[in-house]
Order: structure tokens, then sequence, then C-alpha cells
């Protein structure tokens, strides 16, 4: 492990709860490094947290711990886990917030949390942020234990259906992962999924639209306000409009699902 933990949660920065977590894991290993991914995640929106911890943790060195808390079913009988992966490791909820990140990195081994030595007593019902997630981690980034100490190994967590992609007689079968500031139109579809055929152009059904797309290398290859598909920065298949939003023009919405085949 190194000693680097990072944090990706829906909490904010008005509230002294992300200060709180650093607290926890700073008294347990005072040489942690602490990183901010981001604490502003939508309120209760795994996907957008799933997301955000995907496309930021391939950039960490291998044996990072990263916490991620988008948790609307704390104090739940949702389970607290910790995933070991071929790169590094991920600690949270299991309602998938993780599973986006941990599949691309490889999952080895998933273990419950349950061994209270490793937790902050007594637990909060309603903020394991700071009283199981932080000093787990930080006991991990420590090396207090094996993994295996920290709970038993479980094999039947939580994947999101955002995460998955379908390949059929009529394409892939994907949907609109996320929408990013320049309303470009990123969806779960990989580049593994699509870029071995190398189509030059492309035909995605999307909601009520049927889009011809050429599929470029980069958005100013297309005129401006041309429509466009490219694989994007973060290996994940977009539909933009150069130098324009692309979702708003197409009146997409995170979640819309989507047909993607070659023309």
């Amino acid at each position: 492990m190194t000693n680097i933990i990072t944090l990706t949660t829906d909490f904010g920065l008005h509230d002294t709860y992300v200060a709180e977590m650093k607290g926890v894991i700073l008294g347990i290993y005072p040489n942690a490094v602490i990183v901010d991914i981001t604490h502003k995640v939508e309120k209760f929106n795994i996907r957008k947290g799933a997301f955000m911890l995907a496309t930021a943790a391939p950039y960490f060195p291998a044996g990072t711990i990263h916490v991620a808390v988008v948790d609307p079913a704390v104090g739940t009988k949702r389970r607290p886990i910790i995933v070991q992966t071929e790169h590094n490791v991920f600690v949270g909820p299991d309602n998938g917030v993780l599973m986006l990140a941990a599949e691309a990195h490889g999952i080895k081994r998933v273990f419950k949390i349950e061994n209270q030595k490793f937790l902050s007593l007594p637990i909060s019902n309603t903020f394991h942020g700071r009283d199981v997630f932080a000093p787990v981690a930080a006991h991990i980034a420590k090396g207090t234990a094996a993994l295996e100490e920290f709970g038993r190994p479980i094999t039947d967590v939580i994947k999101p259906k955002f995460s998955k992609v379908k390949r059929t007689t009529c394409g892939l079968v994907g949907e609109v992962l996320h929408v990013d500031s320049f309303g470009n139109i990123i969806t779960n579809i990989h580049r593994k999924d699509i870029e071995p055929t190398k189509p030059v152009k492309l035909q995605v059904n999307l909601r009520n639209l049927k889009l011809n797309l050429n599929f470029v290398k980069a958005y100013a290859e297309a005129k401006p306000y041309e429509p466009l598909a490219l694989i994007g920065s973060h290996n994940y298949f977009e539909i933009a409009l150069n130098q324009g939003n692309a979702a708003a023009k197409f009146q997409v919405q995170v979640g819309d699902k989507m047909v993607v085949s070659n023309l």
C-alpha cells in the first residue's frame, strides 16, 4: 500500500463532515496523504459518485486506498465493504458506488467490514464516512492488519445496472453515464467495447433520435456545432458537438438508453 487515501463524497464543503473524516484518518495514521477527488457529487447520486471515482482512480499510484461515500442508505442493512483490486483498494458502502472503478481495475476479493477493532466507536447511524470508512482506510494504509482481519469475504456485492453494456444483434446497448460541463454526452460504453472494430461512421439511436455520426479522434475534426462521436479522455464513448452543447441540443439526460451500431 501507499500512504495515499482519496476521498469522494456528496458532503459538500459547507459543513465539517469532510474535516471530521480527515481528522479520524490523521489520528490513526499521521503520515497519510489525503487527496480530495471531489465532495460536490450531487446529493445521493450514486451514479455520479461512481463516475467521478472511476475517472480519477486510474491516475493514482498502485496501492492507493480510495474512499467513496455517497450513501443514501447509511444506517440500514446495507453493508460496508473493502474491495481489493489488482491496482488498489476501495472502501465504502455496498451500493454500487465503488464498482465502476473497482471492476475496471480487476476485482480480486471483497470483504464485509465487521471487526469493530478498526472502527471509531460509538458508530453513528448517520455518519459511517467518519466512523467506519475513514478509520478502516487509515488502518489499511498504515498496514495495521491484513484485509482478512477486517471482516469475512463476500461475493454477492451490488453491481449497478449503469456499469453494464450489452452487445446485441442491433449493436451496443448502453446508456448516458454523465454529462460534463461542456455538454458532452459521456456513455458507459468503454473504449474496449467499440474501438477494436475501428468504425468510421456510427449510427446512434438515442431517445427519439437517430444520429449518423463520424467517429473521430478529436472534437476539432468536426465543423463548429457539428455532432460527432469519439473516445474521450477517460476512455468512454462520447457524443459531442464541436464548440457546442450536445446534451442541450439533443435534450439528453443521464440514464437515457442508446444503441450504437456501425453504418
